[in-house]
């Protein structure tokens, strides 16, 4: 185990070679800074990891060792807070929250807080906290996801929906019909039945960054997809929700989808036009996040998780991105990377570029496999 160790913490030593940058670490309790080196305090006698939550001791009474075993050798032993001979803590609070959503999933009935910390050997309010760090999600979010994961498989199975909303962990039926609409975003017959009952007009047109599908319910403009292939655009809609009536706007329609292409040409105009937002409630939560973000500006994934409130949900907060149906209005091309450049865009990286620029004004990069960028509306029938 302690070679495997060393192995891992080959790449952080190597940022860590210095002590203007181990002190650095210790300062700012960097995690990712444990198992690269370890420091000792003179007037206490102990050796901690540099993210101890203990007193920062003052710089001249600091020594930096490479592994226990050194500091250890010249007389200091272990702080008993961050343990620093054993497991990491990045690594046991991670099993702690594995273990915890293994227990969610396979429970008949969505476990209390204070069950799954006592499992986890926590305090209701560390692990609530961990939990929600290494997942996006509160615990009693996670649990109404999975649920709702549970209950869209047993209704595409073709399960009797009384027999889904028990089998996926409601208690009542009362207490699904609340949430129904947030987790189906249809009747739960009609999502049972590929969308059976439910209505979606389209349209498809073309604009400067190809062509655009822009498609609605009653509730609101449901999808705004782009892409070079109309009639993929298309199957894409229809995939979704396979026996929904789909059918092709009517000249008000076209107006609306005339407004979208404007929109899209100019985002700074801002879309005034209900949307129907059918995610999760992290996802619901980052792409809010993501419509705060003035034209213009852009973001790091990593600012973005920090604005959600879970700065350690990196992953989660570029999977909600990538996520994301409603091109421009909910603007997921406004993150980058760190480095500010343009990446990981739905789309395509080519089109991310372009409304970038086109945003901060330097206008717009022209490429062969894209539209002219005269607004040009052609309604297409699907495919029977």
């Amino acid at each position: 185990m302690m070679n495997v160790m060393a192995v891992e913490s080959e790449p952080a030593r190597a940022r860590f070679d210095t002590d203007e940058a181990r002190w650095s670490a210790v300062v700012r309790r960097d995690r990712h800074a444990d198992g690269a080196f370890y420091y000792a305090v003179s007037t206490t006698g102990v050796y901690c990891r540099p993210s101890c939550a203990s007193r920062l001791a003052r710089r001249d009474h600091v020594a930096f060792y490479d592994s226990c075993a050194d500091a250890e050798r010249e007389g200091f032993r272990p702080c008993k807070r961050c343990r620093p001979n054993g497991p990491a803590l990045d690594a046991k609070h991670a099993h702690a929250v594995t273990a915890a959503c293994r227990l969610i999933e396979t429970a008949e009935q969505p476990p209390g807080l204070d069950q799954l910390a006592q499992a986890a050997g926590l305090s209701r309010f560390h692990f609530h906290r961990i939990f929600t760090d290494a997942t996006g999600l509160t615990p009693k979010a996670y649990a109404a996801a999975h649920r709702a994961r549970r209950l869209r498989r047993a209704l595409h199975r073709g399960e009797r929906v009384t027999d889904a909303i028990y089998a996926s962990g409601f208690g009542s039926s009362s207490r699904f019909y609340g949430s129904t609409a947030a987790a189906l975003g249809m009747s739960p017959s009609a999502f049972r039945d590929g969308g059976r009952g439910a209505t979606i007009r389209f349209a498809v047109g073309e604009c400067s960054l190809g062509s655009i599908l822009v498609a609605a319910t009653d509730m609101g403009v449901c999808a705004i997809l782009l892409g070079d292939d109309p009639d993929g655009l298309v199957r894409d809609l229809q995939d979704r929700f396979p026996h929904a009536e789909v059918v092709t706007g009517d000249e008000a329609f076209n107006r609306l989808v005339s407004m979208v292409v404007g929109f899209v040409e100019q985002p700074e105009r801002g879309l005034g036009l209900p949307l129907h937002v059918r995610g999760t409630a992290f996802q619901q939560r980052v792409w809010k996040a993501l419509r705060e973000i003035p034209p213009g500006q852009t973001v790091s994934y990593g600012e973005l998780a920090r604005q959600v409130g879970h700065p350690r949900a990196v992953r989660a907060v570029a999977q909600a991105c990538a996520s994301n149906v409603l091109a421009v209005a909910i603007p997921c091309h406004r993150v980058v990377r760190l480095d500010g450049s343009p990446s990981g865009y739905r789309w395509g990286v080519d089109r991310k570029r372009v409304l970038l620029e086109r945003e901060v004004g330097k206008g717009t990069i022209s490429t062969p496999k894209f539209k002219p960028p005269t607004p040009k509306l052609q309604s297409l029938k699907p495919e029977a």
